[in-house]
């Protein structure tokens, strides 16, 4: 009986294992790599609008004139008072009144490049209408002419007139930023500047007093208008608040040197004999052209310039 015992245990436990041997093994899952990490979203090619605020940084103009081929009368020593007189009551200087602040508004291209994943370079260039950025000056000067032989030589007076407006400006800027978030910027940008300027400008000179009865009034003046060069620097922060779609607020100083323009301007003599003595004097008109800028924008991004997503494959 013992023996049968321990014969059907043996046959029991090898027929267990047997079975356990035949039933299909569970294997464990594969091992998968991380996935990959998205293409950076501000690389590439973009357009947009912009619109703001523009103002002038230094709104003085002069003006000076000084003598350059004097007639025979005029050139007489008792005459030379005049001469000095006449060029100080032409020449004025002062700040412009007016409206110096006026609204821009144009468009933007650029291009991205994020590396590091937290630094993003580009590119950007950009144009924008300016109105109602200008300002004018009238300047009076008056000069006292003296006496001569115990009689009132002539009292000078000036009416000066300048106006002057930026009407368009233009850069195109390098620009640096640092990702504090992946979808917030903060960026400085800087380079060159263009813009065009008008400044016009009228002088009358004239006088009354002991020779009153011949000098004619005399004017001169200029008009200027061109494209001025210079440079510009700023910063910014722009906002990636959809795919493919950002926002800015922006700042800018711009610098477009300084305008320089010369005019003539003939002094005539009336004597009562029948015959004209005529002088020239010669003026410049000199100001400066430097400003700020604070404007939004909106961008779309078109990513041609991003590196494709890559697949993984298992």
């Amino acid at each position: 009986m013992k023996k049968l015992l321990t014969t059907f245990t043996v046959l029991a436990l090898t027929a267990g294992s047997a079975l356990a041997a035949d039933l299909p093994s569970r294997k464990a899952a594969p091992v998968l790599p991380p996935p990959p990490p998205p293409p950076p979203m501000w690389t590439g090619f973009y357009v947009g609008l912009n619109a703001g605020a523009a103002w002038t940084n230094s709104n003085q103009q002069t003006i000076g004139v000084g003598p350059v081929a004097i007639g025979n009368e005029f050139g007489r020593d008792y005459y030379r008072g005049d001469v000095a007189a006449f060029a100080t009551a032409a020449s004025a200087s002062g700040f412009n009144s007016g409206n110096n602040v006026g609204f821009i508004g144009g468009g933007q291209i650029g291009y991205n490049w994020q590396f590091y994943n937290s630094l993003v370079a580009g590119v950007e260039a950009d144009i924008q209408g300016i109105a109602g950025n200008n300002g004018s000056r009238t300047v009076w000067t008056a000069v006292p002419g003296g006496t001569y032989e115990g009689y009132n030589a002539n009292n000078w007076f000036g009416i000066t007139s300048v106006r002057g407006s930026l009407d368009y400006l233009g850069t195109v800027r390098g620009r640096l930023g640092w990702l504090f978030t992946p979808t917030l910027l903060l960026y400085g940008t800087g380079g060159l500047a263009y813009g065009g300027v008008t400044i016009n400008t009228a002088t009358q000179v004239y006088n009354d007093g002991y020779f009153s009865n011949y000098i004619s009034p005399s004017f001169g003046g200029v008009n200027f208008s061109n494209t001025q060069v210079g440079w510009t620097a700023g910063g910014g922060l722009e906002w990636m608040f959809w795919p493919n779609w950002s926002a800015k607020v922006e700042y800018l100083y711009y610098d477009l040197g300084s305008v320089n323009q010369g005019f003539a301007m003939p002094v005539t003599y009336n004597y009562s004999e029948g015959y004209t003595d005529a002088s020239l004097f010669a003026g410049q008109v000199r100001a400066r052209i430097n400003g700020n800028i604070v404007r939004a924008g909106l961008n779309y991004h078109f990513n041609w310039g991003a590196p494709a997503p890559v697949v993984a494959k298992y």
